[in-house]
């Protein structure tokens, strides 16, 4: 038996691909396209994209290419990426997850613009929260501290006060850059080392305290 970690904080930070909605489908067939149009080995791409915004990942993988051409292609891969939900579903545990957020501090951080944030979030099943962090919001992408840092300021909390939910490599480096705790979710989480990590939401629970903090129990 795992056991539970628990951890106390007045504000949760939660990315969306991978950790609040399975979005896998669309991201491989999207960078596996992309990557034959490159001439790269879409094995080696996959380890790359999760977690930063489209141009960070290009500009690793096509570290010669202009800054322009890579925007210009991730506005492309955007608009595909909006106009493709096959695929798309809740991470389990999800929708109990949010629902169990309301009214408590959190916010949506996520490299994912406002168009595909609303596309998938609406594709899972899940509510937005009313704060949100999109790639229109920063001026560097994960695994830059940013977003997070921005999220924590918007809702008046403290960085060392929130705590941080993500999948990828680049966004549990950011969490912990913004002096966040980190909850790893799903497959890719473990390795990043993470403060606790679990299989899915499932197996997280939020409890309110009296002192208008909440504890976040894990595992």
């Amino acid at each position: 038996m795992t056991a539970t970690t628990v951890l106390t904080a007045r504000a949760l930070l939660l990315d969306m691909d991978g950790t609040l909605v399975n979005s896998d489908a669309v991201v491989e067939r999207i960078w596996r396209r992309w990557s034959e149009r490159h001439g790269l080995d879409a094995d080696e791409v996959m380890k790359v994209v999760h977690g930063r915004q489209g141009h960070a990942s290009m500009a690793l993988l096509l570290p010669d290419r202009p800054r322009e051409q890579n925007l210009a292609d991730n506005a492309r891969m955007l608009a595909e990426e909006t106009a493709d939900m096959d695929g798309v579903v809740a991470v389990p545990g999800a929708p109990e997850f949010m629902a169990s957020l309301r009214g408590l501090p959190h916010a949506l951080v996520t490299s994912a613009d406002i168009a595909l944030s609303r596309a998938r979030m609406g594709a899972a099943g899940l509510e937005l929260p009313s704060v949100r962090v999109t790639a229109e919001s920063v001026g560097a992408s994960k695994p830059d501290p940013e977003g997070f840092l921005k999220g924590a300021a918007e809702l008046g909390v403290a960085p060392a006060d929130c705590v941080v939910f993500e999948d990828s490599g680049a966004g549990i480096a950011a969490g912990r850059s913004a002096g966040m705790r980190v909850v790893g979710v799903g497959p890719r989480a473990g390795v990043y080392g993470p403060d606790a990590v679990v299989r899915d939401l499932t197996q997280v629970r939020v409890e309110v305290g009296a002192d208008g903090g909440f504890r976040v129990y894990v595992g």
